[in-house]
C-alpha cells in the first residue's frame, strides 16, 4: 500500500506541475494581449496627457482627439494593428497547443512509468509473500497453483483498477483542457469582438470628424465667396458711380460746349446780319416747305441759331430764306456756314438774287 501511495503522490505532483505551467502560460498570454492593447491605447492617452484630467470614458477621450491623418492612413494603421494582434494570438495558440501536446506526452510517459513500476513492485511483493507465506515443506503443486492464480487475478484486478483510474483521470484532464480551451476561445472571441467594435467606433468617430471638418471648410469657403461677391458688388457699385459721375461731368461739359457753340454761332450770325438792311436782295434759300407746319419747324431751328428769316409763298410751297445780305460774297459765306452746321441739316442751301413781290 505504501508504494501505491507513493505513485499517487508522484502522479499528483506531475498533474500539479502541469496545471501550474498551463496557468502560467495562460496568464502570460493574457498579459501579452493586455500589453498589446495598452500599446494601442497609449498614443491616445499620451496625446491627452497635456490636458487637465476630466472624468470621461476612453471612447469620449478618443473622440476629442484631433485628426492628424487622413481616412486611408487611419484604415491602414488599423489593419496593421489587427494583423499584429492576429499574429500574436496565433503564436499564443500555437504555444498552447505545443504545451498541451507536451503535457499529454509527459502524462503518458508518467503513466507508463508508473505502470512499469507498479508491475515490478507487484512482482517483487508476490515473490516476497510467496517466500514468507509458503513453508518450505509444502510441496502441494495444485494448492500452489491455486494461490498463484489468485495472486495473478488480484494483480490483474489491481492493474485494471489502476488503468481505469488512469483513464478516468486522463478523461478528466482532457475535459478540463477542453473547458479551458473553450473559455480561452470564448475570451479571445470576446476580445476580438470588442476590438472590432472599438475599431468600428474609431472609424465612425474619424468619419464624423472628417465630415465636420469638410462642412466647416465648405462653410468657410461659402463665407469667403459671399464676402468676395459683396466686395465685388461694392466695387462694381463704386465703379458704376464713378462712371456715372464721369458721364454726368462729360455730359455737362458737352452741354456747356454746345451752349457755348450755340451762343457763339448766334453772335456770329448777328455780326453777319447786323449791317444788313431790309433793301438788300442777296438771300440764302435753305428750304422749300410743303406746308406752314414744316415751315414753322425750320424757322424755329434757324431762329435758335440767331439767323434772320424771310419767307415767301410760291406755287410749290413756302420758300424759307436767310437774309438779306449786303453782298453776294457775304451771302455765300453765310450759305457755307449753314451747310456745315450739322445740327441744322440743310446741305442744299444756295444763294439767290431775290426781289420782293411788291418791288417787281
Amino acid at each position: 500500500m505504501s508504494m501505491n501511495n507513493k505513485q499517487r503522490w508522484m502522479g499528483g505532483i506531475v498533474l500539479l506541475g502541469g496545471g501550474t505551467l498551463l496557468a502560467a502560460l495562460l496568464f502570460k498570454g493574457a498579459h501579452e494581449i493586455q500589453g498589446n492593447h495598452t500599446q494601442e491605447v497609449k498614443p491616445t492617452q499620451q496625446s491627452s496627457a497635456s490636458k487637465p484630467p476630466v472624468p470621461a470614458k476612453v471612447e469620449e477621450m478618443q473622440s476629442l482627439q484631433p485628426v492628424t491623418v487622413d481616412i486611408e492612413t487611419e484604415k491602414r494603421l488599423l489593419e496593421e494593428q489587427k494583423r499584429t494582434r492576429e499574429k500574436v494570438i496565433a503564436d499564443q495558440e500555437a504555444k498552447t497547443q505545443q504545451y498541451l501536446a507536451q503535457q499529454q506526452q509527459a502524462e503518458a510517459a508518467a503513466a507508463k512509468k508508473a505502470a512499469q513500476e507498479y508491475a515490478q513492485i507487484n512482482a517483487r511483493r508476490v515473490k516476497e509473500q510467496t517466500a514468507v507465506d509458503v513453508p518450505p515443506e509444502v510441496t502441494d503443486k495444485p494448492k500452489q497453483q491455486s494461490v498463484d492464480e489468485k495472486k495473478l487475478a488480484l494483480e490483474a484486478k489491481q492493474k485494471a483498477d489502476l488503468e481505469k483510474k488512469l483513464e478516468a483521470k486522463k478523461q478528466a484532464e482532457l475535459e478540463k483542457k477542453a473547458e479551458l480551451k473553450k473559455q480561452s476561445d470564448a475570451a479571445e472571441k470576446e476580445r476580438k469582438q470588442r476590438a472590432l467594435e472599438d475599431a468600428k467606433k474609431a472609424e465612425q468617430e474619424l468619419k464624423k470628424k472628417t465630415e465636420r471638418e469638410q462642412a466647416k471648410k465648405v462653410h468657410e469657403e461659402k463665407v469667403k465667396l459671399q464676402q468676395a461677391q459683396e466686395a465685388k458688388q461694392k466695387e462694381k457699385l463704386q465703379t458704376d458711380s464713378d462712371v456715372q459721375h464721369k458721364v454726368e461731368q462729360s455730359h455737362a461739359q458737352t452741354q456747356n460746349e454746345l451752349d457755348h457753340k450755340k451762343k457763339s454761332d448766334a453772335e456770329k450770325a448777328r455780326e453777319i446780319m447786323k449791317d444788313e438792311s431790309d433793301h438788300k436782295k442777296w438771300m440764302v434759300q435753305v428750304a422749300l416747305a410743303a406746308n406752314q407746319a414744316n415751315a414753322d419747324t425750320t424757322i424755329a431751328k434757324l431762329k435758335a441759331k440767331g439767323y434772320k428769316i424771310t419767307t415767301s409763298p410760291t406755287s410749290k410751297g413756302i420758300r424759307i430764306m436767310v437774309g438779306p445780305s449786303k453782298s453776294k460774297d457775304h451771302a455765300d459765306i453765310l450759305r457755307k456756314k449753314i451747310q456745315t452746321d450739322t445740327s441744322l441739316n440743310m446741305p442744299s442751301a444756295w444763294v439767290i438774287d431775290w426781289v420782293p413781290l411788291e418791288e417787281r
